[in-house]
């Protein structure tokens, strides 16, 4: 049976009065900040202390829009006739972010922790240039990236943890055993000149 006439007029003004009793939602940005959420995708920082110039992240980058250059220094040995070990040094890391997809692959390969999300996504630029992101920049994203959030009670303790936490009491035991061994090691047994194991005196003597 074909609708009535005016039926699609009248579902139409349905839909306008139900939105018209509804609260409004209206973000009055940039006056008011929105509340982002901790794993907002906005930025990436760099930690450059943890960075390893493993190129990992560089070679993961399925836009290739991190640049990283390094050179090797050689180290001198920790000791008299250790080896001397050769070790890289960062000289430029940098991320164009006019390129960057946000995919996250670069933070979630890297081994050693040094790329990080900070939810910062105010950083448009009026020249393309000026997105690209050299190291001095990045590390300045670091004060941004929040803190990780807590543990789920129930949750398993990270393998980190366990490993360090095993290995701590294993010290703690072996430490306990020595003490308790030193304490019981034969010595002056208690009672044998004075009442307290020192020398005493003869009895009818001079001392």
């Amino acid at each position: 049976m074909p609708p009535f006439p005016g039926s699609g007029l009248a579902k139409g003004l349905a839909v306008t009065l139900r939105t018209m009793t509804r609260k409004s939602h209206t973000a009055q940005y940039p006056d008011v900040q929105p509340e982002l959420p901790p794993r907002t995708r906005g930025v990436i920082g760099l930690f450059e202390e943890n960075c390893t110039v493993c190129m990992l992240c560089a070679r993961e980058c399925p836009d290739w829009c991190i640049y990283i250059d390094s050179h090797k220094e050689t180290v001198p040995p920790a000791a008299p006739g250790g080896r001397e070990r050769s070790r890289n040094v960062l000289d430029r890391f940098a991320i164009d972010f006019s390129l960057c997809m946000y995919c996250g692959i670069c933070i979630e390969v890297c081994p050693f922790d040094a790329l990080f999300w900070s939810p910062e996504f105010e950083y448009a630029e009026t020249d393309i240039r000026d997105l690209t992101h050299e190291r001095d920049k990045l590390r300045e994203w670091m004060w941004t990236v929040p803190e990780p959030p807590a543990l789920d009670p129930g949750a398993e303790e990270p393998k980190e943890l366990a490993a360090a936490r095993k290995t701590a009491d294993k010290l703690a035991a072996q430490r306990a055993a020595e003490q308790e061994a030193a304490a019981q090691a034969p010595g002056e047994t208690p009672g044998r000149n004075g009442t307290d194991g020192t020398p005493g005196t003869a009895e009818g003597g001079t001392a």
